[in-house]
């Protein structure tokens, strides 16, 4: 659980179905360009509005790219229930070499509830699991102590980390020095964060910008701390575009302005981006590549 992780988008082709072409053209593009490895599944990939024979093609389709390449696909699980939370993990396991499965939301069980659905589904399934600890999207907060507990189960082998800024929670968690991987999943933070002591990211934008993301996290390896300044400056203003709107939809349309999907469109709820932060983000982007 180290490095730049690439969150893939889930392109669809003009009549609306799951573009594997796509899909695998800019798989490869990441990781050729510096991304240590594949998200599927998850926020980015649309995955709650694919049906079931959709998920499976981008499964598929990761799957295959990630053993060409050597590199591991994380695929995204989870609902707010722990059994059907289990019957995903089960079903995408085979084709994962771990689970990014997210706290369950809406529900906000206790933090004992959430310690035992993440050990559940660990005893369920033979790949580590990657809990997803954002918030402001579940509505859980879970504290740094129950976040430590949560990185000490076997079953786990690190975190995807969103809290929406770096907070005491975050300081404490990375403090502890758990073994654990922490990756940061807000892509405005990766820098701060591996300044940090945080062991990489999960990041959106790495699909348009995977060798800048993997440049900025050498720097901060390498102890170039100048290089990775630069490079976090350059970045921090696309990443911000790039979620002016909800995502992925203003990340679609720069993928296709950039040829590396063919159509930008998304499924409903989710709307087409306004032309503003479409511009905002690739004039960014070209001026940080």
């Amino acid at each position: 659980m180290r490095g730049i992780h690439a969150s893939l988008v889930t392109p669809f082709t003009g009549s609306g179905e799951v573009d594997a072409k796509s899909l695998e053209r800019l798989a490869v593009h990441c990781l050729e360009n510096g991304a240590d490895g594949l998200v599927a599944l998850g926020t980015t990939g649309e995955a709650a509005l694919l049906d079931d024979a959709e998920r499976r093609t981008v499964l598929e389709v990761c799957r295959a790219v990630s053993i060409q390449h050597g590199t591991p696909l994380i695929v995204g699980a989870g609902t707010m229930g722990t059994a059907d939370t289990i019957r995903e993990a089960r079903e995408r396991a085979p084709l994962a070499d771990a689970l990014l499965v997210v706290v369950p939301y809406y529900l906000r069980p206790s933090d004992e509830g959430v310690i035992d659905h993440f050990a559940a589904v660990g005893a369920a399934v033979d790949v580590p699991l990657l809990p997803y600890n954002i918030p402001y999207r579940t509505g859980k907060h879970l504290s740094a102590e129950t976040l430590v507990r949560l990185l000490s189960l076997d079953c786990v082998a690190g975190m995807k980390h969103c809290a929406g800024a770096v907070d005491r929670d975050t300081l404490a968690v990375l403090a502890a020095r758990t073994g654990k991987g922490i990756l940061c999943g807000d892509d405005m933070y990766i820098y701060p964060m591996l300044q940090l002591g945080a062991s990489g990211g999960i990041a959106a934008a790495a699909c348009l910008a995977p060798a800048a993301y993997a440049a900025l996290a050498a720097a901060v390896r390498d102890g170039n701390a100048a290089r990775a300044l630069a490079l976090h400056n350059a970045l921090f203003p696309m990443a911000e575009a790039l979620f002016a709107e909800p995502s992925p939809a203003v990340l679609k349309a720069c993928l296709a302005a950039e040829g590396l999907i063919d159509d930008p469109r998304v499924r409903a709820p989710l709307h087409a981006p306004r032309p503003e932060p479409v511009a905002a983000a690739l004039r960014a982007f070209r001026t940080a590549a």
